[in-house]
């Protein structure tokens, strides 16, 4: 076989968030890039993850609130029962990742990245096969990105799924299993849900998003009360069922049960993508699954780089773009190191949950010393007028100086709150600089000014 070779500067390996980011960055520098994927542009957030799970959960929120008009609205409309054609939605949440995955190509090939369709093999430091080329590099920078994590005893396929395929429905089950209550389990259980489904989560321990506190998870826990979600909370899976239509689980008191399901989502989490490149041939220095790093995304083999889900948690997509930016610009000779004062996660429940920076949880456990505040969004004006008074604002700011360390919230649409959060804490901003600051009104941030006011004892409206 011919082997084609080619010479560049940057070789990337994966074109998610991570890797996309850092090629546009680098070709806007003027630094020779390369781009390698096996799959599709945008990796799994835009084409199988944050992309699609949005798209499916507005279409099941507008599909719920459509049904609820066929009651009794306190809003005065009234409707017949809604029905949903499921292809037509995943066809038009496909149009949505076609958009973004082609303006991402669009994007790449204006700034001059060569992209190259297929999957890459790692042959040492500098040398990559991608079919019948070589590449040669001065820089390698790894995105592999992360794949679900499968239960040995009950593998993927038929009617186990994981996220991916949970993401694209021929049809509705008419019962869906979700093992896993973490935010992908829920995010996509409640979709689900909402678009007519039965839903059953079963979750080890002993709530829902255990990785959150008590006080952001109870409204979540309410709204999937509501919705008639059962949970069988502090259960283990054993496998499937005999026949292959549900799962055997044990529950708490060691009993154990069938529960009978069209469809098993297992979300357990998910694991760095670390085979099938040939990554071991590098033998990098690893923690754990995951490959170790440095503040400048380095890892232990010289101008090899590693950014986003392959390094380890948090696994977030906008962490991988911000490390992909910075790695291009420290290529091209700029003085840069990853050292953000905190990175934002969001979970797309119903309501929504925002943590960013510390907890109050996690400052007592440093020793730091804080103040912690909340303001009810049941006594914000536009959150009535939204029909969504579930949940707060809270703010965490050091007793000494006032400097804001933390945020959370959990209500409708508090995503949108997170911006303010984190540039609070990059801007190193004190609770007077928030409670200071004008808000909009009627607004839902209205409620991020309280919960400073609050602190420093003063709150206006409660």
């Amino acid at each position: 076989m011919t082997v084609n070779t080619e010479n560049t500067t940057l070789l990337v390996i994966g074109g998610g968030p991570g890797g996309y980011v850092a090629a546009i960055r680098a070709g806007q520098l003027g630094i020779p890039t390369v781009l390698v994927e096996g799959a599709d542009l945008g990796g799994t957030c835009l084409n199988i993850g944050c992309i699609p799970s949005k798209a499916l959960i507005h279409a099941a929120d507008a599909f719920h609130q459509a049904a609820s008009y066929a009651g009794e609205s306190p809003l005065g409309i009234r409707t017949g029962p809604p029905s949903i054609d499921v292809a037509q939605t995943v066809a038009w949440k496909d149009g949505i990742v076609k958009r973004l995955t082609g303006g991402v190509g669009a994007l790449l090939k204006k700034n001059g990245v060569k992209v190259v369709q297929g999957w890459a093999r790692i042959l040492d430091g500098k040398t990559v096969e991608v079919g019948d080329t070589r590449i040669r590099c001065e820089h390698l920078l790894l995105a592999t990105g992360s794949v679900p994590v499968e239960l040995p005893f009950m593998p993927f396929g038929g009617n186990v799924v994981s996220s991916t395929e949970a993401l694209a429905p021929s049809m509705l089950p008419a019962h869906l299993v979700v093992v896993g209550a973490g935010y992908i389990g829920l995010e996509l259980g409640i979709a689900y849900r909402k678009l007519g489904a039965r839903v059953t989560i079963v979750e080890a321990a002993g709530r829902v998003l255990p990785a959150y506190d008590d006080e952001l998870v109870k409204p979540v826990a309410a709204s999937l009360k509501r919705l008639g979600i059962a949970l069988h909370l502090e259960s283990s899976v054993l496998g499937l069922a005999d026949d292959g239509r549900g799962i055997r689980m044990k529950n708490g008191g060691g009993e154990e049960a069938v529960l009978e399901a069209d469809r098993v989502l297992v979300a357990v989490g998910r694991r760095p993508r670390t085979e099938g490149y040939g990554l071991e041939s590098l033998l990098l220095d690893m923690s754990g699954r995951h490959v170790r790093i440095d503040n400048q995304c380095r890892t232990s083999m010289r101008n090899v780089w590693a950014i986003g889900d392959l390094t380890g948690e948090p696994m977030l997509a906008h962490r991988a773009m911000a490390q992909g930016e910075m790695v291009a610009e420290i290529i091209a000779g700029k003085r840069r190191h990853f050292t953000p004062s905190a990175i934002p996660a969001v979970c797309f429940t119903d309501p929504e949950v925002v943590v960013v920076g510390m907890t109050p949880q996690e400052a007592a456990t440093l020793g730091v010393d804080c103040i912690v505040a909340s303001f009810p969004f049941a006594a914000n004006g536009r959150a009535m007028t939204l029909e969504s008074t579930d949940g707060f604002v809270r703010v965490v700011a050091r007793k000494d100086n006032h400097v804001i360390v933390g945020w959370q919230a959990v209500g409708g649409a508090v995503s949108e709150l997170s911006t303010a959060f984190v540039q609070s804490i990059e801007m190193g901003a004190q609770l007077e600089d928030v409670a200071g600051t004008i808000h909009a009104h009627p607004t839902l941030g209205e409620a991020v000014q309280e919960a400073a006011l609050r602190a420093l004892g003063h709150a206006l409206h409660i």
